[in-house]
Order: C-alpha cells, then sequence, then structure tokens
C-alpha cells in the first residue's frame, strides 16, 4: 500500500504559504488566483490546538460564506474534519477584520446542488476538479452566530 502522507518539507512549505496567506488577509487583502479567500479559524480534532486555514469562499446568503472541501487523505480535508469536530469553537476572519463566530452546516440534496452550481458558475475549475475526483466534494455553508 502506498504512503499518502504528506513529506515533512511538503508539510513545512504548506505551513509557511498558509502563514504568508493569513497575514495578507489580516492586511486586507482577501483574493488568491481570483478568488475571495478568508481565514477559518478551528481547533484540530485529536490535539485541541488552534489551527488558521486560508481558504476559498463563494457567497451563501447574508452573513454566510460557502466552502468546498476538497482534496485531503480519502477525499476529506483536514480542515473540514477538525470543524466538524469542533462546531462550537469555528471563527472566520474576512480580509482586515476581527474574527466572528460561525455555525458550520454540510449542505446535502437540493441545497447542495443549488449552492454547487453557484459555485462553479463562478469558479469553474472547480467542476474541473469534481469531475476526477472518486469523491462528492461537500459543501459547508458557514453562517453568522
Amino acid at each position: 500500500m502506498a504512503d499518502t502522507s504528506h513529506g515533512g518539507f511538503s508539510r513545512w512549505m504548506q505551513h509557511k504559504m498558509n502563514a504568508r496567506m493569513n497575514r495578507k488577509i489580516r492586511n486586507g487583502k482577501g483574493t488568491f488566483m481570483g478568488m475571495n479567500v478568508l481565514i477559518l479559524n478551528t481547533v484540530g480534532r485529536r490535539s485541541g490546538t488552534p489551527r488558521q486555514t486560508p481558504i476559498s469562499w463563494f457567497p451563501g446568503g447574508e452573513d454566510a460564506w460557502l466552502l468546498v472541501a476538497s482534496g485531503g487523505k480519502n477525499g476529506d480535508p483536514d480542515w473540514q474534519r477538525n470543524l466538524l469536530a469542533h462546531p462550537e469553537q469555528a471563527s472566520i476572519e474576512l480580509p482586515g477584520e476581527s474574527p466572528r463566530q460561525v455555525v458550520p452546516e454540510v449542505l446535502t440534496g437540493a441545497e447542495r446542488a443549488k449552492a454547487w452550481d453557484a459555485i462553479t458558475a463562478e469558479q469553474p475549475r472547480y467542476g474541473k476538479y469534481q469531475a476526477k475526483s472518486e469523491h462528492e466534494y461537500a459543501v459547508v455553508r458557514l453562517s453568522s452566530r
């Protein structure tokens, strides 16, 4: 069986890139590759350690943001696993703003389909990524508390 874990250098590089993007967002610059980006604050599901993940987002209604859970081991990224393990500790930081508490909800059925259509209309690359995956990407709505 192949080892699918990230190597030390790869993990180090990802942490450096995330820290750089987080600084940009906190300084009011919240775009990357033509997408809006926010910081998702969670805690590690096993460690309880604070995690700060820059991630692209899409409008999800008034005071709501949509995130696409793509990638990760077995199709689920670490940020999604952490978010769902400790939803009461979730917050986001929008460019140049203070953190705000959010409530996560994984969308299903027609609600997910409608959100997915809006996401792929805005960023067709997500549709291309999904077509290459064996795992359906979750769409998570974050709403202000």
